[in-house]
């Protein structure tokens, strides 16, 4: 949703009627996770994808179904033969979409969730995908502020503390309720999405490495900044575009930062004057994955400099190093895809194993 969001705020701001296919609930090997989407916008133009190909056909036809009578409808779409001509999934899962029309007429919350994912700002979209309430009513949560309603105020309070404590966790998934927020009953399915600012991405050591892997990390969607105490090395015109460059000392630089579970260090500069004071900052604060490049060698240095600092064996047990996955790399791209491979892995717990070296289901279920 975060991808097509910036072409359903063009169409939304000229007053144009579209229909927004969302994935609400999967299950077994489905393709996408919640809050997937697809939408079908002016003159037949599609954004986005709910399934990677399997059921695209059908949900184009349901979008303009639902712009065309103004009323949502909730499908389900499970396992179909690939020898049969039926709509469904060939890798055995299941999803369930919410399909609705968007206009402001329709969803007054909606131009909210744009403006808020494009300041870079916390906001939770609930939206009514089934019983005694109106299907397809939204309501935006912003930690301060509420836009929109599910019918009831009651449901809206009971929805709006749901929202407020998931968008703190960055939490997407269906919630129930009764059809005044009753929290005892569960009549009222209601799909919260939570769009918590970009995950950061910090690369220590301005050096080539550093650009491809500044490269693909804002491919994977994280807010990049580059920091090195050298400014000769430190200088934006030699980073893709968008990346913040910073020149200042790695360490004191990290210990002005707020990082969270989230956060992504990548420690490239290889010198113990750098990478030890850093990596005694970056090792006792909340990150996703901390990586440090060097040859063995130079991470056995790297660990004993650490111990003798004072660090724990648990918080060097949190350290990446050599960073990166054993694909033969070489080039700096190369070596960003394998670090990238490794942050990837670590967070949905990948083996980083060929999959034809594998056995069940190529897409697992998701960990919340």
């Amino acid at each position: 949703m975060r991808d097509i969001l910036p072409v359903l705020g063009r169409w939304y701001a000229a007053g144009q009627v579209f229909g927004l296919a969302t994935v609400v609930e999967v299950s077994r090997s489905a393709p996408r996770d919640p809050g997937a989407a697809m939408a079908v916008g002016p003159d037949e133009e599609v954004v986005g994808s709910v399934s990677g190909g399997c059921v695209e056909g059908a949900v184009f036809e349901l979008a303009q179904e639902v712009v065309a009578s103004g009323e949502a409808r909730l499908e389900t779409f499970g396992y179909s033969d690939e020898d049969a001509f039926e709509v469904g999934l060939t890798c055995g899962g299941e999803i369930t979409l919410l399909v609705r029309p968007v206009t402001p007429g329709l969803d007054p919350a909606f131009g909210t969730v744009v403006d808020c994912v494009a300041a870079g700002e916390p906001v939770t979209v609930a939206t009514v995908t089934d019983g005694p309430a109106p299907r397809g009513a939204a309501l935006a949560v912003r930690p301060e502020r509420v836009s929109g309603t599910l019918g009831t105020s009651g449901l809206d309070a009971a929805v709006t503390a749901d929202a407020r404590g998931e968008l703190a966790l960055g939490v997407t998934g269906l919630r129930h309720y009764g059809p005044r927020g009753q929290r005892r009953e569960d009549s009222v399915s209601v799909f919260l999405q939570s769009f918590a600012p970009p995950p950061r991405m910090l690369v220590f050591g301005a050096i080539d490495y550093a650009a491809a892997v500044a490269r693909i990390g804002d491919f994977l969607g994280y807010r990049v900044t580059v920091c090195d105490a050298r400014p000769a090395f430190a200088t934006p015109r030699r980073f893709p575009e968008g990346v913040e460059v910073v020149a200042e000392w790695p360490h004191r630089y990290l210990r002005d930062t707020d990082t969270d579970e989230r956060t992504v260090v990548c420690v490239l500069t290889h010198d113990p004057k750098f990478d030890v004071p850093l990596l005694q900052e970056a090792l006792r604060r909340p990150a996703a994955y901390i990586g440090a490049m060097g040859s063995r060698r130079t991470h056995a240095d790297r660990a004993k400099r650490l111990a003798e600092a004072g660090l724990t064996e648990r918080e060097l047990s949190r350290l990446r190093s050599p960073v990166g996955l054993d694909l033969g790399a070489r080039t700096p791209e190369e070596v960003a895809v394998s670090v990238a491979a490794e942050i990837v892995a670590l967070r949905w717990g990948g083996t980083g194993a060929p999959l034809t070296a594998t056995e069940g289901a190529v897409d697992p279920p998701r960990p919340r």
